[in-house]
């Protein structure tokens, strides 16, 4: 697809189209899920610019065009076809995440978010990832939709999380356990 336009005045009412052509409001369930992934996308798009690591920005960016796959999914209704989340793109994350895991110790405690700049915006992007996990929740309790997009979604926050940790791990940079007591 070709973009030839920025702005087409068609959202000037508060109300914009979905990939099979019907109009929403711009305040739409629908609109909201993948407006969250859209954020997601984004933040990922940070940690792709503060990356020093090749293989951490080669499975950012392969998540970011995940995320188009997921907010076409998510902005077309049942019946129209669209690439779609499938259950192979989850089990890949799932090998990300195991291959990962045997870089890192096993977490004894919570942690606190942060680390270094690219590290702390995967934390971030994690929590983008679980408000876009709520709305599709939301969404799919209105709506039929592919039941791969809310998996897609959890399994992404879980990698996030685990890619946080390599990257500090492999900057050197100890995690910071969460503290529980009171402050004296």
């Amino acid at each position: 697809m070709r973009i030839t336009r920025v702005y087409t005045k068609t959202g000037d009412t508060g109300e914009t189209s979905l990939v099979d052509g019907s109009r929403v409001s711009k305040d739409d369930l629908r609109v909201a899920a993948y407006g969250e992934v859209d954020e997601l996308n984004s933040v990922l798009g940070l940690v792709h610019t503060w990356s020093t690591d090749p293989q951490i920005a080669s499975l950012v960016e392969h998540m970011q065009n995940d995320l188009f796959v997921l907010g076409a999914d998510l902005a077309t209704p049942p019946g129209t076809e669209v690439p779609r989340i499938s259950p192979e793109m989850i089990d890949e994350q799932e090998k990300l995440i195991d291959g990962l895991l045997e870089e890192l110790e096993p977490l004894r405690e919570f942690i606190l978010p942060g680390g270094s700049q690219c590290a702390a915006t995967l934390h971030l992007a994690r929590t983008v990832a679980r408000r876009a996990e709520r709305a599709v929740v939301t969404l799919g309790a209105r709506d039929e939709l592919n039941p791969n997009c809310l998996i897609y979604l959890n399994r992404a926050s879980d990698l996030l999380f685990v890619l946080a940790r390599v990257v500090n791990r492999r900057s050197g940079l100890a995690e910071t356990p969460a503290r529980f007591s009171k402050r004296t």
